[in-house]
């Protein structure tokens, strides 16, 4: 017999029946059945491998068999105050509730906590018990730095809020929780500190969060792609991170973020086309450093997207913009290739795509080998046979190391796909072709936002005291107020 309802049933028989057969009796289901006193029947269900063994029988079983030896006590007959009683003066325990739903029980086992079952009693008790084993806090790997904290998320959101707790010690920092995923709900936390914020985009950031109706979520990154303003846009808007001081420092500006439970990667909003050019390491070093290794990655952003383009532009249609000597030497090194320029930077930048795809894909040692020598292997192979030439394995190489120092991996992404497009656009048109692409790219960009924020800001619109931190960072002294375009409420960094 099974409970047909939602709501526990009386019968602990029944209630176990029907918990066995919604998971089908899997092996890993443990159900450990026993007594307190004459009159009550009890059980404990929880999945083997999610929980803490030690905690069950260290602190739950043992703590009741012990009070209830107390005869002083006085014990309920009745089921439900009965669980009232093992919650309130049995268990010494911060992470416990009490729930009525057989759908709330089968969730709390199936997310690693235990469920304690009392026969007489429509309740059960839902007591936090997770112990599965997690990766320790180690250094990002995607967001390395010389300078600077070696901590980074991890996949237990415990963890994840830990981080920033111990680095926003402040008592208006809220973490909001909330379930997504019908089928397989996935715990979410949006992070915000209440008196700085915008309250305008926490309720904007939830409401598209309330939006998600799929069966389960699938990470951080699909979240992403859920709440975006624009899906057909190339750039990122929203900004993903490993690193807890990257997201502090964001909280402290008046940003949002959102975390997620089973991801190290989390995620920060509204942002700008300004932010993907900066780093946590800027602020940790001189400000004279620092603006210039922004410039620095400003120029490599430059070189990334258009230095094929130019290169393509050049040689087949603009000869005359090229000095003499540069010319000849260009046209001797070009002497035998059978292929027109477009085609040649196409098949050696597809190549390197390819390459740097493998070294993801493959174990860690050996993928940063392919890379390397693969990419030495087959360029010098391609010039030894005439395929290409030696100035557009030049290009390449000066291309792909440039896009290596963009500390946004997915704008870096972004700018390799719109590389493509101004190849091809210099191809069919030359500078023309190439001054049209950014032409379009600044429309898209001036008309795209991030949570109501135009991505072109503080450039356009004009924020002139957002300046102090656009390109070239300002002294620590001078950084005395918050980006003016997250209107956030606390307007000042500095108090007097």
């Amino acid at each position: 017999m099974t409970n047909p309802g939602n709501l526990l049933s009386v019968d602990i028989q029944v209630n176990l029946d029907h918990i066995g057969h919604k998971l089908g009796f899997p092996s890993d289901l443990v159900v450990k059945e026993f007594k307190l006193g004459s009159i009550h029947s009890c059980a404990i269900l929880c999945i083997d491998g999610l929980v803490n063994r030690d905690l069950i029988n260290g602190q739950i079983l043992k703590s009741l068999l012990i009070s209830l030896e107390d005869s002083n006590r006085i014990v309920p007959a009745e089921g439900d105050a009965f669980i009232s009683f093992m919650r309130l003066e049995l268990l010494p325990l911060h992470s416990i509730m009490e729930v009525s739903g057989m759908g709330d029980v089968l969730n709390a086992i199936l997310s690693g906590d235990t469920a304690l079952l009392i026969h007489g009693s429509s309740k059960a008790l839902v007591i936090g018990t997770k112990g599965w084993k997690s990766r320790g806090v180690d250094e990002p790997e995607t967001e390395a730095l010389i300078r600077g904290p070696r901590e980074g998320f991890t996949e237990d959101i415990c963890t994840t809020t830990s981080l920033i707790r111990r680095r926003l010690p402040d008592p208006n920092l809220r973490f909001d929780a909330y379930k997504i995923g019908k089928r397989i709900p996935k715990e979410v936390i949006v992070a915000y500190i209440e008196d700085i914020v915008n309250p305008k985009l926490v309720d904007e950031v939830k409401r598209r969060l309330g939006t998600i109706n799929r069966d389960d979520m699938e990470g951080s990154g699909f979240i992403e792609q859920w709440i975006m303003d624009n899906v057909m846009s190339p750039f990122p808007q929203v900004l993903n991170t490993e690193r807890p001081d990257k997201v502090a420092a964001a909280l402290l500006e008046g940003r949002v973020a959102i975390l997620v439970d089973g991801t190290p990667f989390q995620l920060i909003l509204p942002i700008t086309l300004v932010a993907s050019f900066h780093s946590p390491e800027d602020m940790y070093q001189n400000w004279m450093i620092s603006s210039v290794i922004r410039l620095l990655r400003l120029t490599a952003a430059f070189i990334a997207t258009f230095l094929p383009g130019l290169y393509i532009a050049l040689t087949e249609f603009h000869h005359g913009m090229l000095p003499s000597k540069l010319a000849f030497s260009i046209a001797g090194a070009r002497e035998g290739v059978p292929f027109p320029a477009v085609v040649e930077a196409f098949m050696m930048e597809g190549t390197l795509e390819l390459l740097r795809e493998a070294g993801i894909r493959l174990p860690k040692p050996i993928g940063q080998t392919i890379g390397i020598v693969g990419g030495l292997v087959i360029g010098e192979a391609a010039v030894t046979a005439g395929i290409v030439s030696p100035i557009m394995v030049i290009i390449v190489a000066i291309t792909a190391i440039a896009s290596f120092t963009l500390p946004a991996y997915s704008f870096a992404i972004s700018l390799r796909m719109l590389r493509f497009a101004i190849m091809l656009a210099a191809g069919l048109f030359g500078i023309y072709g190439i001054v049209l692409a950014y032409i379009m790219i600044n429309i898209h960009l001036v008309n795209l936002q991030s949570f109501g924020v135009p991505y072109s800001t503080p450039i356009a619109p004009m924020f002139v005291k957002d300046w102090k931190e656009l390109l070239m960072r300002a002294p620590v002294e001078l950084l005395d107020s918050r980006p003016e375009m997250v209107k956030p409420q606390d307007k000042k960094r500095t108090k007097t």
